[in-house]
């Protein structure tokens, strides 16, 4: 099969598709492997390391996307690549399809096959394309929460893990799961007072069970939510349902509640985010003030630390992305159930429930 591996374009997107590591057994395998110039510079990985293993290097990502039978990148095509994108062609991506109806009408219009590393998901329901990123976007909360509480940065200027005789900072983390655990860790590991709300009491029990004493955990509802974030200092919204939009559970009316300086960091940005006042940022202009409180709602957090995201991320997609240039797409999916899961929109059509409801209800 011919792979194409293009730069990313979207803003401070540095992360990349495939490593040389992935190149080399993709090629060992008898595949193509195509990567755009300077794909993998801004994650460390040279051209000139790419060509050692094999890759042929393609100038631009027009010749990239019309190379190639498969496309293995990072994060979902943008406006620009719309139109490079071929009936049948096969891309193995973050999508995040039920909070973009662009993008969506867009795939749907091309006519490709759209496999989404977000829905991929084993038998016992965890999401192993989701979980590397969700690691380094929940630690990487807690870092960029710190900074934003800080004075110049427009917080209230308050040291999360305080000093002796002086409070540390109160740490509210919504959703137990793979990012809130992360958050939760390293904001507990910084000395901060941190509190984890989640649904599920037999999640809880077991975050209780192995998170430092630090980690207070309650059970969520809309009334706990409101009551916690009025002394929040920084609150990170973890909360995912698989491939469907993320529920409001900061609402405009709570923000009123809060501290001025407060920070929120809203993890679930790309899948539409769990804050009502929610709406994407960047690196370049990473926050926003809304009545006093501080918003960051970067949608590619891990792309701020590509070297560590890039090797976290291809080592979950390569035995997939292998898989899939082995047998093909629907023989991929035929045998495996967990490739099956990630197909979103196929030829045209959406056949991924949660994306299906999003746009046809």
């Amino acid at each position: 099969m011919k792979i194409g591996t293009p730069k990313e374009i979207k803003n401070n997107e540095n992360r990349v598709g495939l490593t040389p590591a992935g190149v080399s057994a993709l090629v060992k395998q008898g595949h193509i492997v195509y990567i755009q110039e300077g794909a993998g510079v801004n994650s460390g990985f040279s051209d000139e390391l790419y060509l050692k293993v094999g890759a042929t290097l393609l100038p631009s990502i027009e010749e990239v996307y019309a190379a190639s039978d498969m496309i293995v990148k990072v994060k979902e095509p943008i406006e620009p690549e719309y139109r490079l994108i071929k009936k049948d062609q096969l891309l193995f991506t973050y999508f995040h399809f039920a909070s973009n109806a662009g993008l969506t009408k867009a795939m749907i219009d091309s006519g490709a096959v759209c496999l989404a590393y977000e829905t991929v998901e084993k038998a016992d329901r965890s999401l192993p394309l989701l979980i590397p990123m969700s690691e380094v976007a929940g630690r990487m909360s807690i870092q960029e929460g710190a900074k934003y509480l800080e004075r110049p940065n427009g917080g209230k200027g308050i040291l999360l893990g305080g000093v002796p005789g002086v409070k540390p900072a109160k740490v509210l983390v919504l959703g137990g799961g793979v990012v809130g655990t992360q958050a939760a860790w390293m904001a507990a590991g910084l000395g901060a007072d941190v509190t984890l709300a989640d649904i599920s009491l037999p999640r809880l029990r077991y975050l209780s069970d192995v998170l430092p004493k630090n980690v207070k955990t309650l059970v969520s509802s809309e009334y706990v939510i409101a009551e916690e974030v009025k002394s929040a200092d920084l609150v990170i919204g973890a909360v995912l349902v698989t491939g469907a939009k993320a529920p409001h559970l900061v609402t405009a009316a709570m923000l009123s509640t809060m501290q001025k300086g407060a920070v929120m960091v809203d993890v679930a940005i790309d899948q539409g985010g769990c804050f009502e006042t929610s709406r994407p940022t960047t690196h370049n202009d990473p926050i926003y003030t809304i009545d006093g409180v501080v918003h960051y709602c970067v949608a590619n957090i891990p792309g701020a630390v590509p070297y560590t995201s890039t090797l976290a991320l291809t080592n979950a997609t390569l035995p997939y992305a292998i898989q899939l240039a082995n047998l093909g797409w629907e023989k991929a999916c035929e045998v495996n159930e967990e490739l099956c899961k990630g197909l979103n929109i196929v030829k045209g059509e959406i056949v991924y429930p949660a994306v299906r409801e999003a746009f046809q209800g």
